[in-house]
């Protein structure tokens, strides 16, 4: 039995991951939930679940979620950062699944790298904004690292794997990073500069989270996974080439120096890559519908569009700076944020972004404190400028 740490609950891949282990209830155990503060979500998980431990960031959100559950389940509950950290690193906890979206989860997934956990790794921070200090982490603590976007999972599914899930990536010529282009592939600049929070968030294939829905509208998003398979996979930017595929079916692939492309295909759900994660090297049932190509019809492929769509091509370029994809996330965030509540338009974000790499003092953290001291002036930069966006 395998006792699984959830870090981010409430979220869309959180809830795929307990939706998978409800599944398998000889194999896996919810031990742990970990969330911001939505109570009422938490609430019914941990009815559904009964975890030995709840986790709320917010204070007031885990003395709401104590109250509710008190005499209905047994689960301790507990607040703040410090027992997240505790219970990823604690010895009753043999996987942990890392979903917390956004810079906030990075402390815990390092915790769990380093305690030498099965680690799913689904935040994308840790990688692009900590690449160096979380993969030295990976490897000092002996951690099974399973990375869970559909993506990088993809290419983990193509690639052979020595027993500590490290890629083997001999005579591998390149890697293709399939995009789906987000709901406004096709559109021209001019065209996006009306476009409303709730459009961005329509994403035509996958059901995901306000802010990652942005970013896949942005292309910001592969940005951030083209960071993260230069991390998983020892690779240079131009070694990673971005492949728009609208169909979502195809989920990556890797060309080897013989000519062959190996490909992973699956439907758009995020259960797929989650059951493998967990169940590796083996499989286990995920509850996902059957892919019928006969039904699909089609595959087609084609190249981003950088002019309507320039965060990408920022990315390629803050990769190669010294933090440059840490101040590159921090940004993002920040204008994301801004564009959801109304302030800035759609075509700012990535306006938010290149002001911000050319503006803060740029070097490349040595440490945790280092990645959030830049981390920190990053958003600084992308504030002042999002408020005068704003004006």
């Amino acid at each position: 039995m395998q006792n699984i740490m959830v870090l981010g609950a409430t979220g869309s891949i959180g809830l795929s991951t307990l939706d998978v282990i409800a599944r398998h209830p000889g194999q896996y155990r919810a031990y742990a939930l970990a969330a911001n503060r939505s109570v009422e979500s938490m609430v019914e998980l941990c009815m559904e679940h009964k975890p030995v431990h709840a986790v709320m960031f917010d204070a007031d959100a885990a003395s709401e979620l104590e109250r509710r559950l008190a005499g209905n389940v047994d689960t301790t509950v507990h607040a703040g950062e410090t027992p997240i950290i505790e219970l990823a690193e604690s010895k009753s906890v043999d996987t942990v699944m890392a979903a917390i979206v956004g810079f906030a989860g990075l402390s815990a997934a390092l915790a769990a790298a380093r305690a030498g956990k099965r680690l799913l790794l689904a935040n994308k921070e840790a990688l692009v904004s900590a690449g160096s200090i979380f993969m030295d982490a990976v490897r000092e603590g002996g951690a099974l690292l399973l990375p869970v976007d559909s993506e990088h999972n993809a290419m983990f599914q193509c690639l052979p794997a020595d027993e500590q899930a490290r890629p083997q990536m001999k005579r591998v010529e390149k890697i293709l990073l399939t995009a789906s282009g987000g709901p406004f592939r096709g559109k021209s600049r001019s065209e996006l500069i009306g476009v409303t929070p709730d459009q961005a968030c329509a994403h035509p294939n996958w059901s995901m989270g306000r802010k990652i829905s942005v970013d896949s509208a942005t292309l910001v998003n592969k940005g951030l996974e083209l960071a993260e398979a230069c991390w998983l996979f020892n690779r240079k930017p131009s070694e990673i080439e971005v492949v728009v595929h609208p169909q979502s079916i195809v989920h990556s692939l890797i060309r080897y120096v013989d000519g062959s492309v190996v490909a992973q295909l699956g439907q758009p759900d995020m259960r797929t890559p989650i059951a493998y994660s967990l169940s590796w090297p083996d499989r286990i049932e995920a509850g996902v519908d059957v892919l019928d190509l006969v039904t699909v019809g089609r595959l087609d492929f084609e190249a981003p569009n950088l002019s309507a769509f320039p965060c990408l091509k920022l990315a390629y370029e803050a990769i190669d700076l010294p933090g440059g994809m840490c101040a590159f996330s921090a940004a993002n965030e920040v204008a994301v944020e801004a564009f959801l509540s109304e302030r800035i338009r759609f075509t700012d974000i990535d306006r938010v972004i290149e002001h911000t790499l050319k503006t803060v003092h740029l070097a490349e953290p040595s440490n945790l404190v280092e990645v959030q001291d830049l981390d920190r002036s990053a958003r600084e930069v992308a504030g002042v400028y999002v408020a005068e966006l704003a004006c």
